[in-house]
């Protein structure tokens, strides 16, 4: 009898196994990634982006050694004694892969060695830079290559309806859950709120809990310390450290301005984004619908995670910048040195009033193509400016049509 209940209830946990399997895998969008394997090799990325999926859906487990430094045990093993990886795996063929490599930078030490002196090939993915940093790991000069996995593409999951994705952004839980909203809160309240907090050992929770939402309230405009700063009750100069603290845990990124101008004062000051379009608007309390500025303001920030995801995944030496003049003028994004500027307009028809920055940054100087992103139907033309519907003009973007 007991020999029966063994076996049936191997069958069961079989069978839910199999069952969550053909779940995740029905769930799982390929993603446009692509790491060389012949080489070692840091994934960057924030925590949820989908790196540990991304391992999962492209190696076979059989083929691979995974350390996975989330898991307790593990962590405690290395931790201890950093040699173990050289004293198990030092004569392997199979590539090693270490996920969340930064919570024992020590273990950097060991890879190197392995590498130079066995030939051992790793993908080590990383989510802040910030304990590596700190902890003055070994990044292993130049002997491995740098891959970044960012959240969803439109690209990749295909047909979306836009004012849910700018609702739930691209993170994959968030992006493929029926509760975007209720995975957000507790995105921000266990890891934003918490754990970043406990990583970059803040001092004043709530100030720091203040300042997220400051930050998400201002992304896209141009960083001001002291206006931040005065908002949330601290210096500037904790300001500019919570500000660097988003950037090496890959939570927020700068956009430089294009500094190219024959005849005009440009402004120089940097912008600063939040990573997601959905954790940007949750923390700002915004609600972007149709029509609304919230939704403008979502929209550009959306089209803006679709370039970076070109960028990081096609063309990593593509520069993002933006144009701005001291009198006002202002161009979104400019792509390369003189390739591409794109103004972004939420709606559903162009005017010409949207149109004059382009027309001022045409006077000044030489770009090749100038264009609108917006949500009408069908492309168009006015003076030498193109009018693009977004969808197209990212697929024009991939297929290579403006040769970037």
């Amino acid at each position: 009898m007991y020999i029966l209940y063994g076996i049936f209830l191997k069958i069961f946990l079989y069978l839910v196994i199999l069952s969550r399997y053909n779940y995740l895998m029905s769930k799982y969008i390929r993603r446009l990634l692509n790491i060389d394997t012949n080489y070692s090799s840091f994934l960057w990325g924030a925590r949820q982006t989908g790196k540990s999926s991304w391992i999962m859906h492209n190696f076979d487990p059989d083929k691979i050694i995974l350390l996975d430094m989330l898991q307790t045990d593990v962590f405690a093993e290395y931790a201890s004694r950093p040699s173990l990886l050289r004293e198990r795996f030092m004569d392997t063929k199979k590539l090693i892969v270490i996920d969340e490599i930064q919570k024992i930078p020590a273990l950097l030490d060991e890879v190197h060695w392995m590498i130079e002196n066995k030939n051992i090939t790793f993908l080590l993915t990383v989510s802040s830079a910030r304990k590596l940093r700190r902890g003055h790991a070994n990044l292993l000069a130049g002997r491995a290559l740098r891959y970044t996995l960012l959240p969803f593409s439109c690209m990749e999951v295909g047909a979306i309806d836009l004012e849910s994705v700018l609702v739930s952004g691209m993170l994959p839980p968030h992006f493929l859950s029926d509760r975007p909203t209720d995975l957000i809160r507790s995105y921000i309240a266990d890891y934003l709120k918490e754990e970043i907090a406990q990583e970059a050992q803040i001092q004043k929770i709530p100030q720091f809990n203040d300042f997220l939402r400051v930050a998400a309230l201002t992304s896209g405009e141009l960083v001001n310390y002291n206006n931040v700063a005065r908002e949330t009750g601290v210096s500037g100069k904790i300001v500019r450290s919570y500000f660097d603290i988003l950037e090496s845990t890959m939570l927020g990124f700068r956009i430089p301005s294009w500094k190219s101008s024959k005849t005009r004062r440009l402004v120089m000051a940097d912008k600063f984004y939040l990573f997601d379009v959905g954790i940007s608007n949750y923390l700002s309390r915004r609600q972007p619908k149709q029509g609304t500025p919230e939704f403008g303001k979502a929209f550009e920030h959306f089209i803006l995670m679709e370039l970076r995801v070109y960028k990081y995944y096609k063309n990593p030496e593509l520069d993002i910048t933006y144009w701005r003049t001291s009198t006002g003028y202002e161009v979104d994004f400019i792509l390369g040195e003189k390739q591409i500027a794109l103004e972004i307009k939420s709606g559903k028809l162009v005017h010409d009033i949207h149109l004059k920055s382009l027309r001022a940054l045409k006077e000044d100087g030489e770009i090749k193509n100038l264009i609108v992103i917006s949500q009408e139907r069908y492309p168009r033309e006015v003076d030498s400016i193109k009018i693009i519907p977004w969808k197209m003009f990212l697929e024009m973007l991939w297929s290579g049509d403006f040769g970037i």
